[in-house]
């Protein structure tokens, strides 16, 4: 069973390393979400994620079982329309722990935290457009396609595109 914590900056090292596992490299092949297929490099470095945590709108909820994080996802705070929405994203679960209900399970903790602390309207988040059993997987906990894409982020510091017209599709869920 899994006990859910905000992160704090000790933490951060240790959920970058996990974040890249979940996407990237062969790690990321032990589960079902892997990356690796369509992006070399990282996903995040332990600067990004303590930046994250340091922010007043923004916090990072870990999974942790047995003192070990298994599971995150970063919460920000956003006005959308008028709206307070929270926008998720860097969810991950360690890849030899996928398919038992963990990123379910941190994500529907991270949906009531965010209900109850900064009373929301709505969720979303974005995904490559190309991941669709990750798109389906949102789509059974309540996230709907809006139509939306945003050009694929660059960053060749980090990660390289191995496949061309990589895009980001939106995913919204009410509150």
């Amino acid at each position: 069973m899994l006990h859910f914590y905000k992160a704090d900056l000790v933490d951060a090292e240790a959920i970058a390393t996990l974040i890249n596992s979940a996407y990237r490299g062969e790690s990321s092949r032990k589960g079902w979400t892997t990356e690796a297929d369509i992006l070399d490099g990282l996903r995040t470095t332990t600067a990004d994620i303590a930046k994250l945590i340091k922010r007043d709108d923004a916090f990072i909820l870990m999974g942790v079982n047995n003192d070990e994080i298994i599971a995150t996802i970063c919460c920000e705070l956003q006005v959308i329309a008028f709206k307070h929405t929270v926008h998720f994203g860097l969810i991950a679960v360690k890849p030899s722990l996928q398919n038992k209900g963990h990123g379910k399970d941190i994500i529907n903790a991270a949906e009531t935290m965010t209900r109850r602390e900064w009373r929301v309207a709505g969720y979303h988040m974005t995904v490559i457009s190309v991941r669709t059993a990750l798109i389906e997987f949102y789509e059974r906990l309540g996230y709907e396609r809006t139509g939306e894409f945003e050009d694929f982020p660059e960053n060749p510091t980090l990660w390289q595109p191995k496949v061309g017209g990589l895009s980001l599709q939106v995913l919204a869920k009410l509150a």
